[in-house]
C-alpha cells in the first residue's frame, strides 16, 4: 500500500485574509530539476483554492489551505528519508514559501492510500502543462468513538456512492500512519481524508447537485459516532508523475 505525505499551508491571522497564487506547473518544473530529484517519489499534486467555492446543498463555503502537496511513496522508509530537515522536501516548501507561503503555517501528516476505481479514470501523466483537474478534499478531524468501526463502515459503504457521481476521475481514501521524520513542519492528527476527482470546477458541482449527492448524505447520517470538524475544500490540481527509481 502507497503511503502520502500531506503538507497543508493554513491560513494564520498573520495573514490578514490576503491571497497567495501557487504556480502548479512551475512548482513541478523545479521538483523535476532538483538534484538527485525526490528519491522514492511516485507522484506529486499540487492543490490550489478554486475561487468561490463549490456549490455543495449541504455544507456552508469554508476557507480552504492556500496550498496542499500531496507526495506519494511506496513506503514509509523512503517517505521519512525524503522528509530530513536538510533533504529534497525541506527544498520544496522553502520555494513554494518564496511564492508567498511564509504568510502562513505548514503543517504534515502521513497517511495510508486506499484507491477505488471509477467507470472513466483520467490516466496519470508526468507530461509538463497538463491542465489542472478539481478535487473535493475531506477530512474527518475526529475522534470517533470506536475508530475501527468507523474505518470500516466508512470503507464498505462509501466509495461504492462516491463511484456513481457524474463525471468521477479518481476517488482516494486515506487513514493515519506513525511517521517520525526531521522535516521542521509540525504534525497534525486528523482521524481520516478523502479525496475525489473531477475534470473541473463545473464537473463538481454537477456531482454535488446531482441526485447521489443525497445519497451521500443519507450514509452520512450513518456513520458510528465521532465527535470533531469535517471540512470540504474545492481545489485546483495538477498531478505529475514521478520515477521512485531515482
Amino acid at each position: 500500500m502507497e503511503c502520502c505525505l500531506f503538507l497543508e499551508a493554513r491560513p494564520t491571522a498573520s495573514a490578514g485574509g490576503g491571497s497567495v497564487t501557487i504556480d502548479a506547473t512551475a512548482l513541478h518544473r523545479m521538483i523535476a530539476a532538483l538534484p538527485g530529484g525526490v528519491p522514492g517519489l511516485l507522484k506529486a499534486v499540487v492543490h490550489t483554492p478554486v475561487d468561490g467555492g463549490a456549490n455543495d446543498p449541504y455544507l456552508d463555503k469554508e476557507t480552504p489551505p492556500v496550498c496542499t502537496l500531496q507526495c506519494y511513496f511506496d513506503s514509509i522508509d523512503q517517505l521519512e528519508s525524503a522528509c530530513r530537515a536538510d533533504g529534497p522536501i525541506a527544498t520544496i516548501l522553502a520555494h513554494v514559501d518564496t511564492l508567498g507561503a511564509q504568510k502562513f503555517a505548514w503543517v504534515q501528516q502521513t497517511m495510508a492510500v486506499r484507491c477505488y476505481g471509477v467507470p472513466e479514470p483520467t490516466p496519470a501523466s508526468n507530461a509538463d502543462g497538463a491542465p489542472a483537474q478539481c478535487t473535493y478534499m475531506v477530512s474527518y478531524e475526529g475522534p470517533a468513538d470506536d475508530l475501527n468501526a468507523w474505518l470500516r463502515h466508512y470503507i464498505d459503504s462509501h466509495p461504492p456512492i462516491m463511484a456513481r457521481f457524474p463525471g468521477i476521475r479518481e476517488i482516494e481514501i486515506y487513514s493515519r500512519m506513525d511517521c517520525s521524520n526531521t522535516l521542521a513542519v509540525p504534525f497534525v492528527d486528523v482521524m481520516q481524508r478523502n479525496k475525489v476527482v473531477f475534470d473541473s470546477p463545473a464537473g463538481l458541482d454537477a456531482a454535488l447537485t446531482s441526485p447521489v449527492r443525497h445519497e451521500m448524505r443519507a450514509d452520512f447520517k450513518a456513520f458510528p459516532p465521532y465527535r470533531g470538524a469535517n471540512y470540504h475544500f474545492p481545489m485546483h490540481s495538477v498531478g505529475r508523475l514521478y520515477s521512485a527509481a531515482h
